[in-house]
């Protein structure tokens, strides 16, 4: 069976419009992933709040993930502040397994944010979960945590976003989504 190692944001200083923090949404997220995971076959992996970036990268190269899904939600630059939308998958640039991932991500967001051409993929070599594992990642920012609908969005969708997440994992491992 493939191993994914799973990592919600860690971040509880990121605070929702509307009320709420990323660590808490992102984990809510990920606790209906599990379910779609385990009932297609999927073993994973996953962070806990106490953990950081540093050590979930550490946990997931020591077990030898095959691939690694952090999942957060994004913030505008300060003169940006609940104005920008939408949803960045990052992966890095040399890695065909993550660009592939971020490219099912982004087909199957794109069927359930509001705005589909809002669903981007973005190729980095500065965010440590996709370039420092040894896994092909990603990094999803499921959408903007200060903009009020997107925040609203994503507290009103975690089940849609978990399934599609799920549908994208599935999808790389070639093996069908069982609706938990």
């Amino acid at each position: 069976m493939p191993l994914v190692y799973l990592s919600p944001s860690t971040q509880q200083f990121n605070p929702y419009s509307g009320g709420g923090n990323e660590e808490f949404w992102m984990n809510r997220i990920t606790d209906e992933l599990e379910p779609y995971l385990t009932a297609s076959g999927i073993d994973f992996i996953r962070n806990s709040p106490e953990m950081t970036a540093r050590s979930s990268i550490e946990q997931s190269n020591n077990v030898g993930a095959d691939l690694h899904v952090a999942i957060h939600s994004n913030a505008s630059p300060d003169n940006l502040s609940g104005v920008l939308q939408g949803t960045d998958i990052y992966y890095y640039p040399t890695s065909r397994g993550g660009q592939r991932m971020a490219e099912l991500l982004q087909d199957n967001f794109r069927s359930i944010y509001p705005d589909p051409e809002k669903v981007n993929i973005i190729p980095t070599t500065s965010l440590g979960e996709v370039r420092e594992t040894s896994a092909p990642s990603v990094l999803i920012e499921t959408a903007y945590h200060d903009n009020e609908e997107d925040a609203d969005w994503i507290r009103n969708n975690t089940k849609e976003i978990a399934r599609e997440i799920a549908r994208a994992i599935t999808g790389y491992f070639g093996v069908p989504l069982v609706e938990s």
